[in-house]
């Protein structure tokens, strides 16, 4: 065993929330096991949190402690500094600051590698550290290890994701439990799924910031939030649910990444899927990513997305992998983003997509509706693949469920916008796309 071997590797972790209460955790819990995996001691040094008087249910007392995440950074015993204080600032700053000291960075960031990713990246390679990330998509599932190494030798060609367990939680709840999308919403956050303020998960952006994290080490381009179509599910009504259901298929906020020749989809949207697929069945807060690569096939991977142990569980992974590294005298065994650029790929516009379609009218119930309403989508060249017309009659006005075939979505747009400027049209219509090509 070489000499640095025998020293312990230092970890100093600012913010100590939810998640930087787990990593406290498994260091407690778990910690003669992790240096029998490692052959050598790791120690978590520093903790350091505005807050340190509030009970978490951990002793922090064995620690140095600290509200001033400087005395981490200036500490040349510290090797690996763990950023879980969330947001774009100061925790950029702080990052920065760390790589400039030459200490390696663990996060669980997704916000800040989806928005500003391109400079993180940039700074961690110039400074030669080390950058860990698994924990800002999917909580405990490896996803980032599969494709930054298990998946190296594939080229990516789609990922479709359930990565957002609070969305998935409400949307289960709501067919399991015949309740409204509001409902569902208030039980989530009183089982701690949703935040008071759940705009981030349920509009689709939270899901956003992690698809563009996987299109960018699945594809070999910086991408980011601005990049990702997003649309949320606070629009989606228990009769959506009933009627998919009874078409075959269950709805889904649904991360879509696909490349075709060097075309890039990118989008999050609430997507109906096959009843019978894998995809479909993963319910409440879990969490499932269905990945093809050119020579692998399909490989999917599920567990829980979230919450304290799982992504704590992720966070330490990168912490003992880099102290590895450390252990080694060496960084950047695997570059940050696991190759230089690939290939020049442009990003594929929401409006040249071909996808087939869910549409809800709310209509008058009289003779002529549903010819007026297929009228203007044959002018538009979309063609019809099954109607559900049923007499549950809201202020006067009936659903009416199609589903299409595959037609462009800019056509689309402009049929709806057609159609909702009927007098026989109550509300706006309700537009769901269908995902039909899941392997899984």
């Amino acid at each position: 065993m070489c000499e640095r071997t025998k020293k312990a590797v230092n970890v100093g972790l600012i913010g100590v929330g939810t998640i930087g209460t787990g990593v406290v955790k498994v260091f407690q819990q778990n910690q003669k096991v992790m240096e029998k995996k490692l052959g050598f001691p790791l120690k978590l040094k520093w903790v350091c949190d505005l807050d340190l008087e509030r009970d978490r249910g951990v002793d922090l007392s064995s620690y140095n402690r600290t509200t001033d995440y400087l005395h981490i950074l200036e500490d040349p015993e510290v090797d690996i500094v763990v950023e879980l204080i969330g947001g774009i600032h100061p925790a950029k700053e702080i990052i920065i600051e760390a790589f400039e000291k030459k200490k390696h960075v663990v996060t669980a960031n997704k916000a800040l590698l989806a928005e500003e990713g391109e400079e993180v990246f940039k700074r961690a390679e110039e400074n030669g550290v080390d950058l860990g990330f698994e924990a800002s998509v999917a909580g405990g599932i490896p996803i980032i290890k599969v494709l930054k190494e298990s998946l190296c030798s594939n080229n990516i060609l789609s990922i479709h994701g359930i990565i957002n367990g609070t969305a998935n939680y409400i949307l289960t709840k709501m067919e399991e439990e015949d309740m409204s999308f509001e409902d569902a919403l208030k039980k989530a956050q009183e089982r701690g799924y949703a935040e008071a303020d759940p705009t981030l998960d349920i509009e689709g952006v939270d899901a956003a910031h992690k698809a563009a994290i996987l299109a960018t080490l699945a594809f070999g381009s910086i991408f980011s939030l601005k990049d990702v179509y997003t649309e949320g599910i606070s629009h989606i009504k228990y009769a959506d649910v009933l009627f998919a259901k009874e078409l075959g298929y269950r709805i889904k906020l649904l991360s879509i990444i696909k490349k075709k020749r060097q075309e890039v989809e990118l989008r999050v949207h609430p997507t109906l899927i096959p009843v019978t697929s894998s995809l479909a069945g993963v319910r409440g807060a879990y969490n499932a990513l269905s990945i093809l690569g050119d020579v692998v096939g399909h490989v999917m991977l599920y567990g829980m997305g979230a919450g304290m142990m799982p992504t704590a569980s992720a966070v330490v992974a990168d912490i003992m992998d880099i102290a590895r590294d450390i252990a080694k005298g060496t960084s950047n065994r695997v570059p940050l983003l696991a190759h230089k650029k690939l290939e020049e790929v442009s990003l594929k516009p929401i409006s040249e997509i071909q996808s087939k379609y869910y549409l809800r009218f709310s209509a008058l119930d009289k003779p002529g509706v549903l010819s007026k309403i297929s009228g203007i989508l044959a002018k538009y060249e979309i063609s019809i693949e099954s109607v559900i017309q049923k007499g549950r009659k809201e202020n006067g006005y009936v659903p009416i469920v199609m589903t299409t075939h595959e037609a462009l979505e800019a056509s689309m747009k402009k049929a709806i916008e057609e159609i909702d400027c009927l007098d026989i049209i109550g509300a706006p219509t309700t537009l769901i796309r269908i995902e039909n090509n899941l392997i899984f």
